[in-house]
């Protein structure tokens, strides 16, 4: 019980003082728990354990076959988690202070090509069964592609943000923090097509005598949104209209798309990093094998000593 107790406080905390999302909150909640359940069965709690312990816990974790990333996330949550506790006077010293990560595997972003991009865009507007389904698809496809945004942010703007058709959308990111996006001409349309028929639905509410949503995206769940999920089965829907394979669409590889795509064609790689809401350049460094192979065609292309004699 008191480690349950623990893991409500963290994460009430974690949602009042640092605006975490509630993906974040359910991911921390995850993997504190699992540690809690293996103290538990080794007669520990989070409040006895101390270094070695953690380091079996995570060994545990290697002898399961979780992947570094997994483990380096639940190392993550056990260092968030004590060092709120000895914040909170609750242990005097921290067990996990001085535990290396397993680090983390560097993967290549999956990507698609402009072409397949193109397909997908063109058959999201002919994805639904009514014309105000096929717009929202179609409306939906375009602002993540030509934003690079995250599904959540996408999903979670309010109607407000984009009435007067503006060039530029306000987004929320991870833990609060706000970034402008720009708009392309092909989604600003699709974007002012879509107010229009939100605002034709907020006045038919209102006349039914129901109730107004504030987002851009509504839905009847509880979230008062389109949900992830709900929006990842549709992706899948429009890959399979579009030729490409559903297995590499997801919303995800689409923000990937974009900022290879950006890169291809020159752009910054802090200008990316703005784009994509990453708070360290470090992470938007994952995409410089675009610019790497770039610079290595134009050395090809132009250097005198490249040429054919």
């Amino acid at each position: 019980m008191i480690d349950d107790r623990w893991i409500s406080l963290f994460l009430d905390a974690q949602a009042a003082e640092f605006g975490a999302s509630q993906n974040t909150l359910l991911a921390y909640g995850r993997d504190l728990l699992d540690a809690s359940s293996w103290l538990k069965q080794n007669q520990l709690s989070f409040e006895t354990a101390l270094k070695e312990d953690i380091e079996n816990y995570l060994m545990s974790c290697a002898e399961q076959g979780l992947a570094k990333s997994t483990r380096a996330r639940r190392l993550s949550a056990l260092k968030q988690i004590y060092l709120f506790a000895f914040q909170e006077g609750w242990i005097d010293s921290n067990p996990a202070i001085e535990i290396r990560g397993p680090g983390r595997d560097k993967k290549l972003p999956s990507t698609l090509t402009p072409g397949e991009v193109d397909r997908l865009l063109k058959a999201a507007q002919e994805t639904g069964r009514t014309d105000e389904e096929k717009l929202r698809s179609g409306c939906m496809m375009e602002l993540l592609y030509a934003t690079g945004m995250r599904v959540t942010e996408l999903a979670t703007l309010p109607l407000s943000s984009a009435k007067g058709n503006p060039d530029m959308l306000l987004v929320v990111g991870k833990g609060g923090k706000e970034r402008m996006v720009p708009l392309s001409s092909t989604s600003k349309s699709l974007l002012r097509s879509w107010v229009l028929e939100r605002e034709k639905q907020e006045t038919a509410n209102k006349t039914a005598g129901k109730s107004a949503s504030p987002y851009l995206f509504p839905s009847r769940g509880k979230t008062g949104h389109l949900t992830r999920h709900a929006f990842y089965l549709k992706i899948k829907e429009i890959a399979v209209r579009a030729g490409v394979m559903p297995s590499r669409v997801t919303p995800h590889v689409l923000r990937h798309a974009f900022a290879t795509h950006l890169l291809q064609n020159g752009a910054d790689l802090r200008v990316i990093q703005t784009l994509l809401g990453h708070a360290d350049v470090s992470t938007t460094e994952i995409y410089t094998h675009v610019l790497e192979e770039r610079l290595k065609t134009l050395v090809l292309e132009n250097h005198p000593l490249s040429k054919s004699s």
